[in-house]
């Protein structure tokens, strides 16, 4: 191997280079070779030479990653000493040039463009990346975080099945009963080309017996990347910045503003609480289980709910004790500001379907826009028509205040009529606040404060009204929304602290008040030498349904040794206080666990604990409790997925049944290679899928090269895509498996050239011949079949023997 780095070196550093016609010549006098004449360094004379021919490459443009391409040389046809880069049309389109840089490039053929005449324009190839620069002069875009359309990648076709099952089992002590109960809820669907179908469900069982499986919805979607749209069918909800939402079959086209640039995104609900005691939480809205999981004991954030989801949310927390309490979350909107110039918009028409699939209530076509008339204002409209017994009309402005951030008001009008009754006609007024502190950690904050006359009413409502014969409650008046979430950071980068604030107050035209708000503060310092120390207090109070229910929460934790903590625990609520001691061990990523011991709120001794798991075919979440004469519990949630394409199929893990993407690896067959911190493993096949992806940001899938076999080889550990939603992104990873060998091979009276290359069935280089021909294998198979090429192509063949050892040298015959 000393002797493989010394040649190395002596192609970097002796040779003369002609700066007339980038033309390297090496001085091959200075290597440690016997015959200097049988040496082939024809890749390594010229300027990024590469042999002709189509290998896969990773292709960057200005730093940001294409992903892996099909990169195809040809002999430039005015030198054929050289090679020139060929880029399919495809591959034009995705570097996104102006149309001044598209008149510049010169096609060879239909199918080959060389882009070198656009002046400027560099490329690079090492080590199997082909590195494009171009200047941004010549660009569509500027927005270095964010990867423009063209190089979006829809994903292959494919069937997948994601679920999210939870158990329960608990035994109260005083009346020695049992109970237990069994959910499940998740989607199933395929992709065709960039088309999504899915299909949500959801099942319930108990211990009196009672099981339940309905099937949510059944809609379609496919993004359209040209307009910066999603175009859905099916059953759906009214997903609209301006009027609230309802269920219906129908369509719906509207602007995705995921495809916009990050700095006009929204961001997706956000909610925050106290579990007294370890605790199962269900989302809903509209009767509709939207989020279900297990939390244990303390403070608890739920930020993975989709960014689609909009209106007011019913949040429950089951605790193991049999405590259950109940408060409603009202999600918070960014401004709806556009981009000078631009319209963003939403149309949809169908007939609202709430319950069963049934066709409920008339035919109704709504849209909304929001247009860009200046760099600061935009206009907010929209209309909805539901025949003549229902109608709505809006109107607004948003403001870009800059630093100070967003400012948007509006206005909704309602006409509604029950056949029998009086026409009712009122308005609902809007003013929304926001700031995203994009340099400060992301942080966001909201403020919103909307009023409602007696006779203004939502679609929803005017249905309830229609269906349930003038019979409606919970008619807004007034609601004040303030959220706000904000880390600080202190001079010292030791100390750092995380404030979160929530108030909602709201008022009813036919229901008392319901209020909720509260506050969280945590801090992370150095104590006596000892870093990492973190405290957090969270506070919340919440009045919903006539019940008040107040909780708070104290923690500190001191680490005690490598991702190791020790810690104490308050909980305060209407019941009392609880203490509890803790130790946490956090060393491996994929299997996390805390255990608790102290006195409950009652005066009794309590123990609880949690295991979370993350394996390449589940994450299982699970949390026991015992409370001296009170109740023992267990609960447990398995989260997971099968997807399968054309290249193969996998089960992998999964924290979420969303639409987002995921990206299915294949390893060439090679088993058991870890990817992205043993997140996922290869199967047998070397298939696997990576989840949980979030759509149109880059992703970088990743193999743990420090955790591989000994005898598993990667040319290339990394890959980069960006995703459009609902996508199966596929990645092939040139993984061999195999031995070492060191053997010398010999080609009739003489040995093949220094530098020719060594590859095999599929293409992956293995080794390259040396001195003498002395080449050094890996990643080789007993009896396997190599190629050697020299000059530009393949020259002979080497069979391998039966035994391999590395301690061993062979003399292998190339024919």
């Amino acid at each position: 191997m000393k002797k493989l780095f010394a040649i190395y070196i002596a192609i970097l550093c002796y040779s003369t280079h002609s700066l007339a016609d980038d033309v390297v010549e090496f001085n091959t006098d200075v290597l440690d070779v016997g015959d200097r004449k049988n040496i082939d360094l024809t890749r390594f004379s010229k300027d990024n030479y590469v042999l002709p021919g189509t290998y896969l490459l990773d292709v960057f443009v200005n730093g940001q990653s294409l992903s892996q391409q099909n990169i195809t040389y040809i002999y430039d046809p005015q030198d054929k000493e050289r090679t020139l880069v060929c880029l399919s049309p495809k591959q034009i389109e995705m570097l996104a040039l102006k149309d001044d840089a598209l008149a510049k490039i010169q096609y060879v053929s239909p199918e080959c463009a060389d882009i070198a005449l656009i002046p400027g324009v560099k490329i690079n190839n090492t080590e199997g990346k082909l590195d494009i620069t171009i200047p941004q002069a010549w660009m569509k875009y500027s927005d270095p975080s964010w990867v423009p359309p063209e190089r979006w990648d829809p994903g292959v076709s494919g069937f997948l099945v994601d679920y999210n099952l939870l158990g329960t089992i608990s035994r109260s002590l005083k009346s020695n009963t049992n109970r237990h109960s069994l959910s499940a809820y998740g989607q199933t669907g395929f992709n065709l080309g960039e088309w999504r179908f899915r299909a949500d469900y959801q099942a319930n069982y108990n211990e009196h017996g009672d099981r339940n499986f309905d099937w949510n919805q059944f809609y379609g979607y496919r993004p359209l990347t040209s307009m910066a749209a999603k175009l859905t069918f099916g059953e759906i909800y009214l997903n609209s910045q301006v009027f609230d939402t309802v269920r219906y079959t129908g369509v719906n086209l509207a602007s995705d503003e995921r495809m916009l640039p990050p700095n006009l995104r929204g961001y997706a609900p956000q909610i925050n609480g106290i579990a007294q005691t370890n605790s199962k939480i269900v989302v809903m809205q509209a009767g509709r289980v939207v989020y279900e999981t297990t939390v244990p004991a303390g403070p608890f954030s739920i930020q993975d709910l989709q960014s689609s989801i909009r209106g007011t949310l019913d949040v429950r927390v089951e605790g193991d004790d049999g405590n259950v309490s109940t408060f409603q979350v009202d999600t918070a909107n960014i401004p709806y500001l556009t981009r000078p110039g631009y319209v963003r918009y939403n149309v949809s028409a169908g007939k609202p379907s709430r319950f069963n699939h049934k066709l409920e209530g008339p035919m109704f076509a709504t849209g909304d826009f929001s247009w860009g008339l200046t760099n600061n204002w935009s206009l907010i409209g929209g209309a909805l028509s539901a025949g003549d017994n229902y109608s709505a009309l809006s109107a607004g402005l948003g403001r870009d205040l800059s630093v100070l951030g967003a400012l948007s008001a509006d206005a909704t009008q309602s006409i509604s009529r029950i056949p029998g009754h009086e026409r009712q006609s009122g308005t609902s007024y809007r003013l929304s606040y926001s700031k995203s502190f994009d340099e400060l950690d992301s942080t966001i904050t909201f403020a919103g404060y909307r009023f409602s006359q007696d006779k203004f009413r939502t679609l929803s409502q005017y249905l309830d009204e229609r269906e349930n014969s003038f019979i409606s409650t919970g008619r807004q008046k007034e609601m004040y929304t303030v959220t706000g979430n904000k880390t600080f950071w202190a001079d010292r980068p030791d100390w750092r602290t995380t404030l979160f604030l929530t108030y909602t107050h709201q008022t009813f035209w036919d229901k008392s008040a319901q209020d909720r708000y509260g506050a969280s503060i945590g801090r992370s310092f150095r104590v006596f030498g000892v870093d990492g120390v973190s405290t957090n207090i969270a506070a919340y109070r919440s009045e919903y349904r006539g019940k008040r229910d107040d909780s708070l929460s104290f923690s500190v934790s001191v680490p005690i040794g490598d991702s190791r903590w020790a810690g104490y625990d308050l909980q305060h609520s209407s019941n009392g206080t609880s203490h509890m001691m803790s130790y946490s061990d956090n060393t491996d990523f994929n299997a996390l666990w805390r255990v608790r011991a102290g006195r409950s709120a009652d005066d009794r001794a309590q123990i609880d604990g949690y295991y979370q798991k993350r394996t390449r075919l589940a994450e299982i979440n699970t949390n026991a409790s015992y409370q001296e004469g009170r109740n023992a519990s267990v609960n447990a949630t398995l989260r997971g997925g099968f997807t399968a394409t054309g290249y193969g199929a996998a089960l992998h893990n999964s924290s979420t049944t969303s639409d987002t993407a995921r990206i299915m690896v294949d390893t060439n067959g090679v088993a058991d290679v870890p990817f992205n911190h043993e997140q996922t493993r290869t199967n047998w096949k070397g298939i696997s899928v990576v989840p949980d992806i979030v759509s149109y940001y880059s992703f970088d899938t990743r193999i743990d090269v420090d955790k591989l076999n000994n005898k598993v080889d990667a040319n290339k550990s990394i890959a980069t895509a960006t995703l459009t939603e609902g996508a199966i992104g596929y990645q092939r990873f040139d993984v061999t498996k195999g031995e070492k060998l060191i053997a010398t091979i010999r080609y009739g009276e003489s040995v093949p050239p220094f530098g020719a290359d060594v590859t095999n069935a599929d293409g992956i280089n293995v080794a390259m011949v040396m001195e003498d021909g002395l080449t050094y294998f890996m990643a080789i198979n007993p009896s396997e079949t190599l190629t050697v090429s020299w000059g530009g192509k393949a020259q002979c063949k080497v069979q391998l023997p039966a035994q391999i050892n590395l301690g061993q040298s062979a003399l292998l015959p190339c024919h």
